[in-house]
C-alpha cells in the first residue's frame, strides 16, 4: 500500500462507502468588545469552524478563504458596540504611550502645586512670627519704658531753701540812662538753698530759671544757677549770688531812702524762680522731667546787714 495524494482523496470522499477520518478544524480568532468598565478596551476572540481544505474541493479553496475572512470581519465589526473604533496593537501602544505622558505631566504639575503650597504655608508663618515679635517686642519695651517713667516720677527731687545773705543794700542818688534824675540801688546777696536727688536708679540735670529779688513791681537784683549734675541718692547745698547795679527806683524807693545811702526801715523783699531737673532714665526715650517754682517771702531788716536771714518758713513751693 502506498500513501494516497490529497487528489484522490478528494475525489473518492462522496463515493466511499467508508467512514472518514476525522479532519482538522480551523478556528478563526474575531475580536469582540468587551464593555465590562466601560473605558478600557480588551479583545476576546470567537471561535468558528472553517472547513479544512483538505475535505474540500481545489476549486473552493479560495472560495472558502474569502468567506472566512469575510465571515471574520463581519463578526468583529458586528461584536463592536455603536460609536467606538476598532483598535489595533499599534493605536493601543501609541494611546498608552500618550496616557503615560499625559499622567507624567499631570504629576508634575500636582508636585509643583504641592510645592508652591508648602512653600506658602512655610513662608506665611515665618513672616507673621517676624511681625507677631517686632510687635511684641514694641509693645514690651513700651511697657517697660512706661514703668520706668512712672516710677521716676515718684521720686521727685527735694528743694529747700534755707537763707538769704545781704552784703551790700545802699540807695543813692543819680540819674538812669535817659539823665533822668532818680534813686538808685545796688545790691549784692546770696541765697542759699539745699537740692537732694531721691532717685534710686538715676540722676538729674539741674537748671533754673533766673532768681528775681523784686520790691514791689521792681526787680532790684537777679541771679541763677550754674547748671549741674546730681547722682542718685545724693545732695548737694547751692549757693546763688543775687547782684545789681545802679537799679533806677523812681518813685518806688522814696520810702525807705536817706541822706546816709542806707535805709532805716524794713524793706518788704520777694525771691521767686523756677528749679528745673531733667532725668535721661532710659537715654532720651525716658527722660522725666521735674519742674518746681519756689516763692519766698521775708523781710531784710538793715540793722541785720551780713547776717543770714532765714527763708525755712518763708516758701512755698509749687
Amino acid at each position: 500500500m502506498h500513501a494516497k495524494t490529497d487528489s484522490e482523496v478528494t475525489s473518492l470522499a462522496p463515493s466511499s462507502p467508508t467512514r472518514s477520518p476525522r479532519r482538522p478544524v480551523y478556528y478563526v480568532q474575531s475580536p469582540s468588545r468587551d464593555s465590562h468598565d466601560g473605558e478600557k478596551t480588551t479583545t476576546s476572540f470567537h471561535s468558528s469552524p472553517v472547513l479544512s481544505p483538505v475535505g474540500s474541493p481545489p476549486h473552493s479553496h479560495s472560495s472558502v478563504g474569502r468567506h472566512s475572512r469575510e465571515s471574520s470581519s463581519s463578526r468583529f465589526s458586528g461584536s463592536l458596540k455603536p460609536g467606538l473604533r476598532k483598535i489595533s496593537p499599534n493605536d493601543a501602544s501609541t494611546g498608552g504611550r500618550k496616557g503615560q505622558k499625559q499622567w507624567k505631566e499631570c504629576d508634575a504639575i500636582e508636585e509643583e502645586g504641592l510645592l508652591d503650597d508648602e512653600e506658602r504655608r512655610k513662608g506665611l508663618p515665618r513672616k507673621c512670627y517676624f511681625l507677631a515679635f517686632v510687635l511684641g517686642f514694641f509693645i514690651l519695651f513700651s511697657f517697660f519704658s512706661l514703668i520706668l517713667w512712672g516710677a521716676s516720677k515718684q521720686q521727685k527731687p527735694k528743694i529747700t531753701m534755707k537763707s538769704v545773705t545781704f552784703e551790700q543794700f545802699r540807695i543813692q542818688a543819680g540819674s538812669d540812662s535817659t539823665g533822668v534824675a532818680t534813686d538808685m540801688i545796688s545790691v549784692n546777696s546770696t541765697v542759699r538753698m539745699t537740692y537732694r536727688n531721691k532717685g534710686t536708679f538715676f540722676g538729674v540735670h539741674v537748671t533754673s530759671t533766673p532768681l528775681d529779688l523784686s520790691y514791689s513791681e521792681i526787680t532790684l537784683a537777679s541771679g541763677s544757677i550754674k547748671k549741674f549734675y546730681q547722682s542718685r541718692k545724693s545732695q548737694r547745698s547751692v549757693a546763688i549770688s543775687l547782684i545789681s547795679d545802679k537799679i533806677p527806683l523812681y518813685g518806688s524807693g522814696a520810702a525807705f531812702s536817706s541822706s546816709t545811702g542806707t535805709t532805716t526801715l524794713p524793706v518788704p523783699l520777694k525771691v521767686n524762680f523756677v528749679v528745673r531737673s531733667k532725668a535721661y532714665v532710659l537715654g532720651k526715650l525716658v527722660k522725666p522731667k521735674f519742674n518746681k517754682r519756689i516763692e519766698c517771702d521775708f523781710t531784710f531788716d538793715p540793722k541785720k546787714l551780713n547776717v543770714p536771714i532765714s527763708l525755712q518758713k518763708a516758701c512755698t513751693y509749687g
